[in-house]
């Protein structure tokens, strides 16, 4: 997986991650509020993505369909 993001996905990603510890320092139940929206914006644009895939053929590249 690593490999896929490359070193801007990995920068972007340990981004995050250090933002959420700084909110998470300071408030622990705000932190786990961005978690679950950060969580959810990831699951609505693999959706959007594979739905975007599937409509050029290539649906079962994205893996993980629960469907």
């Amino acid at each position: 997986m690593m490999g896929q993001l490359g070193t801007k996905g990995i920068v972007g990603v340990l981004l995050v991650l250090a933002g959420l510890a700084i909110v998470a320092y300071r408030s622990p139940v705000l932190a786990a509020g961005l978690v679950v929206v950060l969580v959810g914006m990831g699951l609505v644009l693999w959706g959007a993505i594979s739905g975007l895939m599937a409509s050029f053929g290539l649906g079962g590249m994205m893996g993980g369909e629960w469907e």
